[in-house]
């Protein structure tokens, strides 16, 4: 039994797409024995029923999933290995599961938590999140989104006095800071950059959480997400919008946070590589 758990987040862009993605990078970190442990999923595009349970039972993870025909949808997979002796199914190894939040009224389906028992720790719970792009900031669906967002902040002041050891993982469409911008000047007033975006982030800063990124010395110019368009991938003209944010409990414990840009170089990838902490169980 290892005493690290490897945590993380990607936003898959389809996941009937890329199934197969996600089985190999899975395996890939097994074979490394840097095994991820538990895996949130954004953008699944697909609904509940079409949900590849089997496929990932047997490649050894248990999952829940959120989903959405055509857009957004949210998952959590853990890793069957890694889970408490009485977890042995979906019922016992996903506990107090919440879809969306709660008195906040959405269709879209963009959150999923629920807390998880892992070998020699205490719980976790995990929350898989998928924020609103927003489009722009002078449009209907930036207001949405941060409406979306003040609601989840207000949903997780309470859910962390709860939960002390809470990771929030996913796609937040928001890069916090310059640093996390390819050309600030080209992105300034834009779209998950503006200022109104960026104070959202803060304020969910604020609640106690922290970006388990900044906690390490990084490679400048280390980005999540490229634009398919002008070979953003091969310019590295990217963004850092995918994070995993720590309470103040697993940020004591946090040993390592990074982006795997590996499947990005992969055929028909998704836009966004996935993003990992390292957390020691006590």
């Amino acid at each position: 039994m290892t005493d690290l758990i490897r945590i993380a987040a990607w936003n898959v862009n389809s996941l009937k797409v890329r199934l197969p993605q996600v089985l190999r990078w899975l395996q890939d970190q097994e074979n490394a024995k840097k095994p991820i442990d538990a895996l949130c999923l954004q953008e699944l595009k697909l609904t509940d029923d079409k949900y590849p349970h089997r496929e990932l039972e047997a490649a050894g993870y248990l999952s829940i999933a959120a989903g959405q025909k055509t857009y957004n949808g949210v998952a959590i997979v853990v890793r069957k290995a890694a889970l408490a002796s009485l977890a042995t199914d979906h019922e016992t190894s996903f506990l107090k599961t919440t879809r969306n939040i709660p008195n906040f009224e959405d269709e879209q389906q963009r959150i999923l938590a629920a807390t998880v028992c892992f070998n020699g720790m205490q719980p976790l719970r995990i929350i898989s999140a998928y924020f609103p792009n927003g489009q722009s900031p002078d449009s209907d669906k930036f207001v949405y989104k941060l409406a979306w967002i003040n609601a989840l902040q207000e949903w997780l002041t309470s859910e962390m006095m709860q939960h002390p050891q809470l990771a929030l993982l996913g796609d937040f469409n928001i890069a916090p800071t310059d640093v996390d911008v390819h050309d600030p000047k080209a992105w300034e007033g834009q779209n998950l950059v503006s200022p109104a975006e960026r104070d959202a982030f803060q304020k969910l800063i604020s609640l106690g959480l922290t970006d388990s990124f900044r906690l390490f010395e990084q490679a400048p110019k280390t980005y999540s997400w490229w634009d398919y368009r002008m070979m953003g991938f091969r310019r590295n003209a990217g963004l850092r919008i995918d994070h995993i944010l720590l309470s103040e409990a697993l940020k004591e414990k946090c040993a390592a946070s990074v982006v795997d840009k590996t499947p990005r170089t992969w055929e028909q990838p998704s836009d966004h590589a996935p993003v990992i902490a390292q957390i020691k169980k006590a």
